[in-house]
């Protein structure tokens, strides 16, 4: 069959053999990467699409330009992400940009990692962390 994945850059849906999520495989629709191995900066509209469709673990960043501890975690999210490519896919949502992704996500403090996967929120984690906790974590049961 495949799974769902959500195209970051569109919000297109598409079907990835799941055997084949590390081939290279591209949107249908506007050629993006599906699967990368760096977050991606998205949009509020494509995370609420790939929060309710995407079958891989979607790993959040939700930061803000202005705050040291989401800085200093940026390339620990970023080697995470190669660390985890294939098992989850990475992506940053820049608060300042959004600002309505406070009250939709409950955020109380940044650096924040939500963790979602087929319509539901698997878990979150406050505070900038090492790329090592962030895998681990995920690998846990957050996402992957």
């Amino acid at each position: 069959m495949g799974i769902k994945l959500t195209c970051l850059a569109c919000g297109q849906g598409n079907r990835v053999p799941r055997e084949r999520l590390n081939a290279g495989h591209k949107c249908g629709t506007c050629g993006a990467p599906l699967v990368e191995d760096k977050p991606v900066d998205i949009s509020i509209d494509i995370l609420k699409k790939a929060q309710r469709i995407d079958e891989l673990p979607l790993i959040v960043d939700f930061w803000a330009s202005w705050c040291g501890p989401c800085r200093m975690m940026a390339p620990e999210f970023s080697k995470a992400a190669q660390a985890l490519k294939g098992h989850a896919r990475f992506a940053k949502l820049d608060t300042e940009a959004f600002p309505e992704a406070g009250g939709r996500y409950g955020i109380r403090g940044i650096p924040l990692l939500i963790a979602f996967r087929g319509g539901r929120e698997m878990g979150r984690r406050t505070g900038a962390i090492s790329s090592r906790d962030i895998t681990d974590w995920v690998t846990a049961g957050a996402g992957a």
